[in-house]
This record gives C-alpha cells, sequence and structure tokens, in this order.
C-alpha cells in the first residue's frame, strides 16, 4: 500500500494527524504494536475510573497517539506523553504542540516520578510487551503515588496479574501486585486490530490502589519469602524456603505443608510473620 493510502487510512483512525507528517515505524527491538482501532483506544480511556483522586496522567509508549487523542478531551486530568523512541516523540510533538514540556523523551524503568508528578497520579498504555513485567514493577516501587493503572499486556501477563489462589496462573506477579492494588481483568482484544499484529492474543487491565500503606510485616522479607515460594511452586512451602527457614522451625505450621499457588496475600503476610518470630 502507498504511503498516501496509509495516511489516508489512519487518518480516519486519528483524525488529527495531518497528512503532511511521517509514519512513526513500529520497531520490533522496542516491542512496538500500534493500536489502530478507535472504538477501543476510547474504552481503555474511558476505563481509568479513579479521575477525582488525581490531578495528572501519564501514558506510557504513546506511538502516533491513538489514546492520546482520547485523554487529551479529558478535563478532569492532566494528560502527560512518555516515549523512548526519537521518532515518536518527533512525531507526538508536531501533532500535539500544546503539550510542551508535558511530552517527555525518555524511559519508562528510569523515570523519577518526582521529577514530573506532584501528588497522586496515573498510568495508562498499550505498554510493550517485552518489559510488562518490568513496568509493573515500576509501578509497585512508585505505589505510594500510583492511584490507578489501566493497560494493554500480552493475555497471558494479564490473566497472571489477575489471578487467583489455586490457579495454574497465579505467581510471584500475582501477589505483589494484589498486595498494594485491585487488579481487573477487563477484556480481550485480538491481534487483528494492531499494526503489526502482535502473534499472541492482548488483554486489558485495571489497577486500583488499596488502603494497605504498608504490610503489617517485614515487606523485604515478604517479597523474599513469596519469589522463593514460586520460584519451587512443585515443592510444599516448607521446602521450598529452607533457605529461609530451618525446616526444625515453624513444626505443625500447616502453612507449610501447601504450595506456594494455595495461599493468599494475607496468608503469605502471616507466614512471613511467623518466619520474622522463628528467625529471632
Amino acid at each position: 500500500m502507498a504511503k498516501r493510502q496509509i495516511l489516508l487510512k489512519l487518518s480516519l483512525i486519528c483524525p488529527q494527524i495531518p497528512d503532511s507528517m511521517s509514519l512513526v515505524r513500529a520497531k520490533k527491538h522496542l516491542g512496538q504494536h500500534f493500536l489502530t482501532d478507535k472504538n477501543i483506544a476510547e474504552k481503555i480511556v474511558n476505563s481509568l475510573q479513579l479521575a477525582d483522586q488525581y490531578q495528572q496522567v501519564l501514558e506510557v509508549g504513546p506511538g502516533m497517539g491513538i489514546l492520546s487523542d482520547f485523554l487529551l478531551q479529558k478535563t478532569a486530568y492532566e494528560t502527560w506523553l512518555l516515549d523512548i523512541d526519537d521518532e515518536s516523540v518527533d512525531f507526538l510533538g508536531k501533532k500535539y504542540p500544546q503539550l510542551q514540556h508535558r511530552l517527555i523523551h525518555g524511559d519508562f524503568l528510569e523515570l523519577d516520578f518526582g521529577k514530573y508528578f506532584k501528588g497522586p497520579m496515573a498510568v495508562i498504555g498499550n505498554f510493550p510487551y517485552n518489559i510488562s513485567s518490568q513496568i509493573l514493577f515500576k509501578v509497585l516501587d512508585n505505589r505510594q503515588q500510583v492511584e490507578e493503572v489501566v493497560g494493554m499486556f500480552q493475555k497471558e501477563v494479564a490473566e497472571r496479574c489477575a489471578a487467583k489462589p489455586g490457579s495454574k496462573v497465579y505467581g510471584i506477579l500475582s501477589v505483589f501486585l494484589q498486595a498494594y492494588y485491585k487488579v481487573e481483568y477487563l477484556f480481550t482484544v485480538k491481534a487483528g486490530v494492531f499494526n503489526p499484529p502482535p502473534k499472541v492474543l492482548s488483554a486489558v487491565i485495571r489497577l486500583t490502589r488499596n488502603e494497605v500503606e504498608t504490610l503489617p510485616c517485614d515487606e523485604k522479607l515478604f517479597w523474599q519469602v513469596v519469589k522463593a515460594a514460586f520460584n519451587q511452586r512443585r515443592k510444599t512451602l516448607r521446602n521450598a524456603l529452607s533457605g529461609i527457614l530451618a525446616k526444625d522451625k515453624l513444626i505443625g505450621e500447616t502453612l507449610l505443608e501447601l504450595r506456594a499457588e494455595r495461599l493468599t496475600v494475607a496468608d503469605f503476610v502471616k507466614l512471613t510473620q511467623l518466619i520474622q518470630v522463628a528467625n529471632v
């Protein structure tokens, strides 16, 4: 298809793209798959529910701005865009000259939230699938500020985030996220609405900050316990946690006779508390 035809097609999807602007090439090494369905884009943006609790929203990896078009129509919050791709940043700067300093050229994983955002805020995006777990851990590191997240992920990752105890995909990410956020699987997205189409299904999830400021246990030990438990998920916790808790301690504790996938966040907190006392 000729470039002119592509531009005309995209102008129906993103009406704010002038014919004179060069398209952004999707780059495999950045995990870019540009969403092309404006109805899905609007649905994603409208999935932000806590706008009365923050004044700033950061879109990560906006590409050519299909989500941005809808975000910038909202008056309840101030929209910021961040992209690591030189070509995208140049494109977005021309498309949205009104953004000025609210267009950040940088790496989300290296972002200093306090430099740009004051108080509670939200994060949204069609996230690069090759760093999706790292993005979520970055959110966790800034959980005191990030009130809400709405994002597109590979379907398997989305399912893992929202999984409940007993599920085969319930794991480290499930526990860490659900310790501090309510996680909702919103809807599945087919590959055909992306350019280029990914080889997997996608899904949108929403994270809503819960009321837990800090866990009622040693949080560093909690993370160690959860990681050790799932790194040997086929073993009972007594065996999986042998590097953290001696096997002759906490004899009779029923939680230690279970496998990691059976424990809720509250169970892991309780187990961490017991290990704290036992290791004193």
